[in-house]
């Protein structure tokens, strides 16, 4: 079974130039849906009002980090099962453990090109 390339996906990132390299990389690989916000926060609302098939956050945003709307995420009824794949340039080994004691799906450290997206987005979602 392949993955619906028109479900809606939230990019999440405070860096608008990573916002768009996401969202360039989704789109050569099929995506149609995608939708953004620049800090969990924002992204939270975004949430609560619409149902996204897929998730990608930054980890380190202010006022909420991604690894706080993840936890969020979680915790909500309507969207624990969402698929959530964090993007950090931090990979620490105990972030890492964080991330997915809290039910992060997957996690890509930066920088990462097309075919790493792919393969992560394959391990979450299915073939592309």
């Amino acid at each position: 079974m392949s993955v619906d390339l028109s479900m809606p996906v939230l990019v999440v990132d405070d860096y608008r130039t990573m916002v768009r390299i996401i969202r360039n990389l989704l789109t050569q690989l099929g995506f149609s849906n995608i939708d953004e916000a620049s800090d969990g926060e924002e992204a939270w609302g975004k949430i609560r009002k619409s149902a996204y098939g897929l998730i990608i956050s930054d980890w380190n945003m202010e006022p909420m980090s991604g690894f706080e709307l993840l936890k969020q995420v979680r915790k909500d009824n309507a969207h624990q099962d969402t698929p959530f794949i964090m993007v950090t340039a931090e990979s620490k080994s105990e972030n890492v453990a964080a991330a997915k004691e809290a039910g992060v799906s997957t996690y890509i450290v930066k920088p990462f090109n097309a075919a790493t997206l792919r393969c992560q987005l394959k391990s979450v979602l299915g073939e592309i």
